[in-house]
């Protein structure tokens, strides 16, 4: 009796062993795909079964009864995230098993520009096919109040960067993450500020920062530029940058900056009105943050395009002049 018990058990044990290397065989073996990479996405909310579902309709052979099982057997099944995958070949059931519970998503990024506005800021969201488009139809409003921004207006809010994101996460959330990246970096520069700074809050160093990234056409030439609307404010002379005027035109500028267009007074025509505009017109980089607050000292009150980028300063009104007639001849203005 004991000898025919100990046989039973020997032949469980070895069909349990060969069960187990079967079922280890086959999730450690690679998964045919329709294709050399596969992507796939898990909605929120999904269950495994669903999940197993999504993944070979997309085109991993994978019976997704069996990949539910694996799961479900090795405790996964309840630990399975939302998200973008991207599987290559080679992948095998189990590797797709910790790639989802571990939620190693593939990733997409976005590049915002020093000196974009917010118009295009929200066609570069608006335009990425890996983002969920949860900005589009909203106002600039209700974009602000939904990313907890407290200002009113959304220009300038938002630090120009090379952001990295999950696939198929919110572009409100990527526009939320750009928005604090802008406030940290302003609040740092903000910080080291020269003591006396003719300006009256971080905002206002982000309107000026704004300007100077506009005007800036070679980089050694920002804080030298920066000095001047430094200049300008103390001592109660208006700015007369076209960047804020060209602005103020919106969608009416045709490429062309005319004289009347100089003298036409609004908000942003800082021809007409002394101090900074009311918002800024554009994002700043960080450089331009920092130019706008750390200027060097100066006495220069003037500076013009050279034509290749640099530009040259004046500390008068007639060494400028004189620059102005020298240079706009070279360019052929």
């Amino acid at each position: 009796m004991k000898s025919l018990l100990l046989r039973l058990f020997l032949v469980v044990a070895l069909g349990a062993a060969a069960s187990l290397a079967a079922a280890w065989w086959y999730v450690t073996r690679p998964l045919p795909l329709a294709r050399p990479v596969v992507d796939f996405t898990v909605q929120r909310g999904f269950t495994m079964r669903e999940t197993a579902a999504a993944i070979a309709g997309a085109g991993v052979d994978v019976d997704p009864r069996v990949l539910y099982w694996v799961a479900r057997l090795t405790g996964k099944a309840d630990r399975i995230l939302a998200g973008s995958y991207e599987v290559h070949t080679g992948v095998t059931p189990w590797l797709l098993i910790l790639k989802l519970s571990s939620g190693d998503v593939s990733q997409a990024q976005l590049r915002l520009v020093e000196g974009w506005n917010f118009r295009q800021v929200r066609a570069a969201l608006e335009a990425s096919p890996e983002l969920i488009q949860d900005t589009v139809g909203l106002s600039e409003a209700e974009i602000l109040q939904r990313i907890g921004a407290t200002e009113s207006h959304p220009e300038g809010l938002f630090f120009p960067d090379t952001y990295l994101f999950d696939k198929q996460s919110s572009a409100l959330a990527l526009l939320a993450r750009t928005y604090r990246a802008m406030h940290e970096r302003l609040a740092q520069a903000w910080e080291t500020r020269n003591p006396d700074l003719p300006l009256a809050s971080p905002y206002e160093a982000l309107i000026l920062a704004s300007i100077v990234e506009k005007e800036t056409g070679r980089a050694e030439d920002r804080t030298l530029i920066a000095s001047v609307f430094v200049n300008r404010l103390r001592s109660g002379m208006r700015l007369q940058t076209d960047p804020t005027v060209i602005y103020g035109q919106g969608n009416a500028f045709d490429g062309n900056l005319r004289k009347r267009d100089l003298e036409t007074d609004h908000a942003y025509n800082t021809y007409t009105r002394t101090g900074l505009p009311p918002t800024p017109i554009a994002m700043p980089g960080l450089d331009a943050l920092l130019a706008a607050v750390r200027p060097p000292t100066t006495d220069y009150l003037y500076f013009v395009s050279r034509g290749d980028g640099t530009s040259e300063f004046s500390t008068n009104l007639n060494d400028h002049n004189k620059a102005v007639s020298q240079y706009q001849r070279r360019t052929g203005s």
